[in-house]
């Protein structure tokens, strides 16, 4: 017999045998119905296999959470049965469930068009009124291998031999098509529904190997339901307007080319939003009692393999050896750096927490495909701090850290969305007493916030575990920017130390942490956040002082002279165009306020205001003009130390 734990703690013994439909229908026939997949002892299970053991079992319908990564897996092979019969000769490799959607790669002479894709929907649909019923089957290894060589599937025989020995072979059948599959798989091919929309085509290597053959992929995304298709669908429209990259080109903020992937060429005006933000956030730090320091930008080898980064990061960095045969890397991240600052002089217990900080550039290795904008780079630089405390100044170190983020997230108008508690990864540096240790401190330091943490199993660094904020922007998605990482390793390997208050020596404990992140990340988030609309006090060009006629060219470049001296970020626009014109140009161009001058307004001393996304104007003075825009355009953090 097999003893199964249910969700509310009844229990139930089964005959071996017995598979999830047995048990639902078993409860009632709307329950087998309903029933998707199964969960047993955590694990998802097909509803009509027998069940392999007994434990903890729960049964999950197909609206439950759980169950939509499944849907998407069955939805992406319904795909692939779908382009093999539409297009004979294609074989199939890969095709897993991944955030939002899914993807198949495919291996074709002739690349797939756009057409295509509606082609192959209109099929999959089809395919999902079939009702084709989804079945498991265990085969021996070299009776699969044969099978998908003869049937001319060279990619499936090579992923079946390269198989770890003694792993069971599991393919999955729906209808007359089959394919190698781990599943788990719902019932049958109309369980995964309609509320699917293939997105677009791309290339990939077979492998992520560039020296292999380029497959067609073809990405979807799939739903449980039409109205959350739709949602999604919806929100995929307004991100391809507010596209980071191609705002940032609308409002000449800065480039990329071929011959520095990776790296950010700022323009002007995008060099003064970097600034502008890094100048907030540098006050904030030091407002906090922070240290900046300035570390070298390139470090002998020895010292990475000091701190352990060698060995877990040296593949993502960028070395060079010299005549003189030192090996030498651009800095990946700057926290050996700021312990060797530490370790200058001897430090004691009274000077500690000390809150280190700094801005400099940092590089990382990241393969061409993997690059995006803004979002990844290999050039980047953080609002990166070390904070050296005592065990026992652990919890108010973080409670300092987290108020600060709550207040950076609000002054920048995102949404901090959640909190997850990423822990020891399986290779690591450090004991399990230690990782312990650690661990518990992070999640009680949390729980000190007033933080509830999800955690993250496997995800934490290698030196210790981390607490990862991730925020919300305009239109749902969450991205992971703050980082708040208790170390007591780093400090191990590096050897640094404080006299205690008993005068021994004792190992400080790090804490390594970040709110923005990389600024070039957290920019590429802002802009797409704000769809390039920025406040104010962040916008690169606050006024543009626009003219009506050629003769209010003067008063126009001295309101402009007046409104620099305030502080505010001005541009003039004498050009001989229409004033409608340049008043849209500059609204495409995302400037917060335009200021219109003509004849009248020269003579009466004053400027007609247009504020972005109003069609009204406001006619003042210059004086107050300038001053209530002095007012609006004051940072969040200087605004509140003139309040006080």
């Amino acid at each position: 017999m097999i003893d199964l734990i249910f969700p509310d703690g009844s229990q139930r013994q089964v005959e071996p045998g017995q598979t999830g439909r047995d048990i639902a229908a078993s409860i009632s026939k709307s329950l087998e119905k309903k029933a998707a997949l199964i969960r047993l002892e955590g694990e998802l299970i097909d509803l009509d296999r027998p069940l392999p053991k007994g434990g903890r079992f729960e049964i999950l319908t197909r609206d439950h959470p759980d169950v939509l990564e499944t849907i998407r897996h069955d939805v992406s092979h319904i795909m692939a049965e779908a382009v093999q019969e539409l297009f004979p000769g294609t074989q199939v490799t890969i095709g897993p469930s991944i955030e939002d959607g899914f993807y198949y790669d495919f291996a074709r002479e002739e690349p797939f068009s756009l057409d295509d894709l509606e082609k192959i929907e209109a099929r999959m649909k089809e395919i999902v009124d079939r009702d084709e019923k989804i079945v498991r089957e265990e085969w021996d290894r070299a009776e699969a291998v044969k099978h998908f060589d003869e049937i001319g599937e060279k990619y499936k025989a090579e992923i079946i031999e390269n198989l770890p020995a003694g792993e069971t072979i599991t393919v999955y059948r729906q209808g007359q098509w089959k394919d190698l599959c781990r599943g788990p798989h719902l019932p049958s091919t109309k369980t995964a529904g309609k509320a699917f929309k293939l997105t677009k085509l791309a290339g990939a290597y077979w492998r992520g190997d560039h020296r292999n053959p380029m497959l067609q992929r073809i990405y979807g995304t799939a739903w449980a339901s039409e109205e959350d298709l739709e949602a999604h669908l919806k929100r995929l429209e307004e991100a391809e307007k507010r596209d980071h990259r191609k705002i940032g080109q609308a409002m000449d903020l800065f480039h990329i080319q071929e011959e520095g992937k990776g790296m950010i060429f700022w323009h002007p005006k995008g060099w003064k939003l970097y600034q502008t933000l890094q100048a907030y956030i540098r006050r904030n730090l030091e407002a906090e009692g922070y240290v900046e320091v300035k570390t070298p930008q390139v470090l002998d080898r020895v010292l990475w393999e000091k701190s352990g980064h060698w060995d877990k990061f040296h593949a993502s960095m960028f070395t060079c050896e010299t005549a003189e045969g030192e090996v030498l890397a651009l800095k990946p991240m700057n926290c050996p750096g700021h312990v060797q600052v530490f370790n200058q002089g001897q430090r004691s217990y009274r000077e500690l927490p000390i809150r280190m900080a700094e801005f400099d550039g940092l590089h990382r290795y990241e393969s061409s495909g993997g690059l995006h904008g803004l979002l990844r780079v290999r050039g980047m630089a953080q609002d990166d701090g070390h904070i050296f405390c005592r065990d026992d100044q652990i919890e108010e170190e973080s409670k300092a850290f987290v108020r600060l983020l709550q207040q950076v997230y609000a002054d920048l108008e995102v949404e901090l969305h959640s909190v997850k508690l990423a822990l020891r990864p399986e290779l690591r540096h450090g004991s399990d007493e230690l990782w312990d240790i650690a661990e518990q401190k992070l999640e009680r330091a949390a729980l000190a916030c007033g933080i509830e943490v999800e955690k993250l199993p496997n995800e934490g660094a290698f030196y210790g575990p981390k607490l990862e904020f991730h925020l919300r922007d305009a239109i749902g998605r969450t991205w992971q920017c703050g980082t708040l990482q208790l170390d007591y390793v780093l400090p191990e390997r590096l050897d640094a130390s404080y006299i205690g208050e008993d005068g021994q020596k004792h190992r400080p404990v790090m804490l390594h942490r970040a709110i923005l992140g990389t600024l070039e990340r957290f920019l590429g988030v802002l802009i797409e956040h704000h769809a390039g609309a920025f406040p104010l006090w962040l916008a690169p060009t606050q006024v543009v002082v626009a003219t009506i006629t050629s003769d209010a060219d003067g008063y126009a470049e001295d309101a402009a002279r007046r409104l620099r001296a305030a502080g505010l970020r001005v541009e003039t626009d004498l050009r001989n165009e229409k004033i409608n014109y340049k008043v849209r140009e500059h609204s495409l161009a995302k400037t917060p306020v335009i200021a219109v001058v003509g004849r009248r307004e020269a003579e009466e001393g004053k400027v007609a205001l247009r504020r972005l996304g109003s069609q009204d104007q406001e006619v003042l003075s210059l004086d107050d003009a300038i001053r209530g825009l002095r007012k609006n355009a004051t940072s969040p953090d200087m605004a509140r130390g003139e309040l006080l």
